[in-house]
Formats: structure tokens, sequence, C-alpha cells
């Protein structure tokens, strides 16, 4: 992709906040305490009619020994192999740190276009001690207040100037695929493993991920969006408020996706939590694929599988409908099945059923066994269509809708599940009247 600018500085100097008023968005977490973000994050941003996207990285930090900090550094890096256009970030309040120099050399060395970004110029006294920052050997650099939005203007003027105007926006029409679950069950192995990179940060350590990392996969005649998500914990769990917005963040993911996977851990089965983000998912009307992650860990006979899967849907009742894949993101088991049945899904969304069939076959159903009646008045449906808007709306037109019960409509889901091509497609079913 061209026009990618990566924010990259120190922890805490600001770079989420900058991410967050350039896209125009909350995507990235912002937080004081040292490592909120982690993995790369990318938005959609837009300037003067030039379309670019925003990178989003961790904190640097040199000479750090622990693992996951390593793995920071490594992502930042990665970034900065992408990117058209780095924004290097210092803080005003701070004023010139030893690491920024250093960082900078390093920056320098690569090469590419650098803007230097002094933010938290949040006063007028700090806005005079600006110039400190020429012993960087810089020539110029932006002063602004993320917080407020002061100087983004002149920031993203010198930006577009250095950009491609003839890339064209990310296309809307690519599914968004949201992968959720349970921390620790494998969400960001497989993002890694699909894309054959390591896109966002793994680690055996719960939580790792935090915000909701886009990701654009774009192989084998396949083009999605998929979206890793921090791990969905029970509400007694979320102590941290930075956890608490990452659940957040996770919730609007699903809002904003068109088809929900929902990973469970193979070792650990089908849990409460796993019910409720099913559930979850489920009732905001998106698609949905179970995967059963880690299954290269379980011992298996000829009728584990099998078992295993009746199990699922055994739990998940009275929800019906869902696909469930076993796979090992580890070893690569089943993985690019799982792409092929979210193709698949999408597929199914998008299809017209016919109105004649759904009358043949629906309202034979109906008249052998309708609707209870209310008062002595029997509940005639007469007719049956598919709506013409986004999604599998079935309408069911009769003469007392408001008098059909949420029990009466799971039957009919479960009817129209049965003759029809529709599975891990959420169905709307709606009464008018006629």
């Amino acid at each position: 992709m061209k026009n990618l600018v990566a924010i990259v500085g120190r922890p805490n100097v600001g770079k989420s906040t900058i991410f967050n008023r350039l896209t125009g968005s909350r995507d990235s977490i912002t937080d004081d305490k040292f490592g909120t973000t982690r993995d790369r994050n990318f938005g959609n941003a837009q300037w003067n009619g030039v379309n670019f996207v925003v990178i989003d990285t961790g904190g640097y930090i040199e000479n750090e020994e622990g693992l996951l900090s390593k793995k920071i550094n490594e992502q930042i890096f990665a970034a900065l192999k992408e990117a058209s256009v780095i924004i290097f970030v210092v803080d005003a309040k701070v004023g010139v740190h030893p690491l920024d120099q250093d960082f900078l050399k390093n920056l320098n060395s690569l090469n590419k276009k650098i803007i230097t970004v002094v933010n938290k110029v949040d006063n007028y006294n700090l806005a005079l001690a600006v110039g400190d920052f020429y012993k960087l050997g810089i020539k110029e650099f932006f002063p602004i207040s993320a917080v407020n939005g002061s100087g983004t203007g002149e920031l993203l003027d010198k930006l577009v100037a250095n950009l491609d105007k003839k890339i064209e926006e990310i296309e809307s029409s690519i599914p968004r695929i949201a992968i959720v679950g349970k921390p620790n069950v494998g969400k960001s192995t497989f993002i890694n493993t699909i894309l054959g990179e390591e896109r966002v940060i793994t680690s055996s350590v719960a939580g790792t991920t935090r915000d909701s990392v886009d990701s654009i996969y774009n192989l084998y005649g396949h083009k999605f969006i998929f979206t890793d998500t921090a791990g969905l914990r029970k509400k007694n769990k979320k102590k941290e408020d930075v956890e608490f917005y990452s659940t957040m963040r996770a919730i609007s993911s699903i809002e904003s996706s068109d088809i929900c996977i929902v990973m469970l851990d193979a070792e650990k089965g089908i849990e409460i939590q796993d019910i409720n983000i099913i559930s979850l998912a489920y009732s905001k009307k998106k698609g949905i694929l179970i995967i059963v992650n880690k299954w290269d860990l379980v011992e298996k006979d000829n009728n584990t599988l099998n078992e295993y899967k009746k199990h699922i849907l055994e739990r998940i009742k009275p929800i019906k409908g869902i696909p469930i894949i076993f796979c090992s993101s580890i070893i690569k088991q089943r993985i690019f099945a799982a792409i092929d049945e979210i193709k698949n899904i999408h597929s199914r969304m998008g299809k017209r059923l016919s109105t004649s069939k759904l009358n043949d076959i629906l309202l034979p159903i109906v008249k052998t066994y309708p609707p209870k009646s209310i008062r002595g008045k029997e509940i005639k449906i007469k007719y049956i269509t598919q709506l013409p808007s986004k999604g599998m709306k079935i309408a069911f037109f009769c003469n007392l809708p408001k008098s059909i019960n949420e029990q009466y409509k799971r039957f009919l889901e479960n009817k129209i599940r049965e003759n029809f091509d529709v599975l891990g497609v959420p169905i709307t079913i709606l009464f008018k009247e006629k």
C-alpha cells in the first residue's frame, strides 16, 4: 500500500492521541501507562482530498530486555519499513530526551521523509520553550496539541504535500471480519498465520492485544479486512480502565463488522463467556463462524470431532445455523478452510431468496403450525418475501403482526435455515400488516 504514515516515538509522547486526531476516531487507546499501544494500528484519514493510512505504534524502548518490549520495537520497525512518511513525535513537557536523539539517528538512516512533531504544546510557556528541540539537529518541526487540535492543520498540510495525491480511499465494500473471543485463545496467531507475517503481537500472557487492530487480507482471490480484538473477559474481571476501553473497542468492532469469527480454545471447550460472545454477535445480526483453535492439542478418536461439534451446538441453543471449523493456527491446520467458509458466509449474506420459493415452502409449514390465537382471534400469515434492503430481512405479512411472540419468530427462522442455504447468515424476521 502507498500513502502509509507511521507515527513513532518514545512511550507517552501522545502518538495514539495524534492517531485519533488525524483519523477522526478513537480507534487507538490512550492512557498514561507504558505499553498501552502494542500493535501496529491502522486507520484511514483524508486531508484536502488526499487519502492516506495512519499507523499507530508502541513506544520505542532502547536496551530493554523484556520480551514484550522487544516485540513492540519489532512492530515499530516493521511499520517504518512500510511507511511512506514518518511522523516522529516528541514531548514538549519533557523537553529534549536522550532517547529522542538516538531514535532520530536511526530514523535518518532509513532515508525516508520524516516530519518531527512537538506534541503537548498546551500553553503559552510551552510554546516559548519549543525552540530547544532544534538541538535535535532538525531544520523544521511542528508544535501541536493533539488533545485540543491546535497546530494539526499545518501538520496535515505538510504531510499531504509529501504523499501521492492519486491514492483512492480503501474500499468500503470490503467485508469486515472481527475476530473475537476470550483472552489467549489464539486470535492474533490466527491473523499472523493467514497474513504470513507477525502483524500483531502474540504472547501467552492474556491481555496482550488491547486495541482492535485492522489488517487487509488480499490473497488467492479473497479480500477481507480482519480486525483482531482484545480478549473479552467476564465483567467482574475488568479491573483496569484500559481493559474496560479494550472491551469497548472489541464490542465496537463487532458492531462495525459484517462477520464475526468467534474463536474457542479446543482444550478448554465452550464456556459461558464463549456463549455470551456468540449471543452478542447473534443479537447484533452479524454473520458468525465458530473456529475451534488449538485442535492439534486435543487427543482424538474417530468420534471426537462430531461429539465436540454436537456439544457446542447443544450449548448455544436456541441459536442455530452457525458453521464450525476445527483448526490450529500454529501448524496451519485448516486455516484456509476457515477463509473459504468466511467467503461462503459473505456470499450467502448477499443472496436473494426467491419469493415464490419462500411462499411455496413456508406457507404450508405455517398452515400446519400456525401462531397461537390471541383472545379467540386467529392469526393468518398470507404472504412472505425478502425485503430489498441490506441483510437478509424476511417479511411475513399477516392480519395481527403485533400478536406474534418471539418463540414463533425463532420457529420461523429455524424453518428458513432448514430449507434454504443460509448457514452462518443473520436473519431478521419481520411481521407486517396486510
